[in-house]
């Protein structure tokens, strides 16, 4: 899978995960607040290593891609958004993204996840793209939205998480409604 290594926006750069990224990706994925709703948390710098394994693998595969978010003034590392079970033959991917706590509520996501789906609208010709929010994620629901996002629904207890059954919010952007 040929990307653009790396995105711009007016505040921030986004540039594809690499294996040095290790250390700001345990940052964000060792926070019990930031991994509340995922359902990965590494305790451990060598445990984060599945994550970056995993990473790779998108890349590796073509089932997805994922970036690492920066200021571009500060170049301070604020957090990760990409595609994974990218589907070329529906056209379509599901987004995930999250951001260090201390940068929520400051717009990141908004301006971020606009040039994602940009990219997966245009470079990768997607005709959708989903996202799946557990049902209590009310901040990720709102990021969502807020770039135009439609709900589609709730699917009921479709995923276990310690043992407690889930329900799951669907959410969809159609390359037709995108206004990028």
């Amino acid at each position: 899978m040929v990307l653009l290594e790396r995105i711009q926006t007016d505040r921030f750069y986004l540039r594809e995960v690499a294996a040095g990224d290790i250390a700001n990706i345990h940052k964000g994925l060792s926070d019990p607040e930031v991994t509340r709703y995922y359902a990965v948390h590494f305790a451990t710098l060598e445990d984060t290593k599945e994550q970056m394994d995993w990473y790779a693998d998108l890349k590796r595969t073509g089932t997805g891609v994922w970036w690492c978010i920066y200021d571009k003034t500060t170049d301070q590392f604020l957090g990760a958004g990409g595609y994974n079970n990218l589907e070329r033959e529906h056209r379509k991917a599901e987004i995930g993204f999250w951001l260090l706590k201390e940068h929520w509520g400051k717009a990141i996501l908004k301006e971020a996840m606009s040039a994602i789906l940009n990219m997966g609208f245009s470079t990768l010709n997607l005709l959708r793209v989903e996202g799946f929010v557990d049902h209590e994620n009310q901040k990720c629901k709102k990021a969502l939205e807020k770039v135009n996002f439609t709900y589609e629904g709730t699917m009921r207890s479709c995923e276990l998480k310690d043992g407690k059954a889930l329900d799951v919010d669907i959410y969809s952007m159609l390359k037709a409604e995108w206004k990028g």
